[in-house]
């Protein structure tokens, strides 16, 4: 049995969703964002909360249940407050500087890096050494702080590179003579 499957998700005030077949709509104050779930799930809405239920108790059913439960409340956070993932990035020299639809990354490269931001992400660099990625949708928001911190990732001796705020860095020694 899911733990978080057989919670229902609550549908705050100023929220509506709407369930059609398997696929939940909701709206909010920040905007609209909608999932399809999987065919192993049944999702219904009763009153002001979503519940989403297994079909059978295969095991496939039983792993789409927690999942599908958690995308439903997900969308509901996003509407509601939104999700922000943070970048810190370390090095001499290594800096960021938001230009409108443009992320420009200077990472140690022989060219700037310009990344460009998809619709629904807004960056902020309120430092040169601070990305903010924030948007409505936890998966897009993570996917792009992913690629970014893929231009250059932290490396284990110096330290060196973009890392996510807080992200421990296990460092390594360098050679010895």
């Amino acid at each position: 049995m899911s733990r978080i499957g057989k919670k229902p998700v609550a549908v705050p005030a100023g929220v509506t969703a709407q369930v059609s077949g398997q696929t939940v709509k909701v709206k909010g104050p920040k905007g609209e964002l909608a999932f399809t779930c999987p065919e192993d799930v049944v999702v219904s809405l009763n009153g002001d909360a979503v519940k989403v239920d297994p079909r059978d108790q295969g095991k496939r059913a039983r792993s789409m249940w927690g999942m599908s439960r958690t995308r439903v409340s997900n969308l509901i956070v996003g509407v509601t407050k939104g999700f922000e993932k943070k970048l810190e990035i370390t090095g001499v020299g290594y800096k960021a500087a938001a230009q409108g639809k443009v992320l420009n990354l200077s990472l140690g490269y022989s060219h700037d890096i310009n990344y460009p931001v998809p619709n629904g992400i807004t960056i902020a660099t309120p430092k040169p050494t601070e990305i903010v990625v924030a948007g409505l949708d936890k998966q897009q928001v993570g996917q792009v702080a992913a690629e970014i911190r893929e231009f250059r990732g932290p490396e284990p001796y110096k330290g060196k590179g973009v890392r996510y705020e807080g992200e421990f860095i296990f460092r390594k020694e360098g050679k010895k003579k």
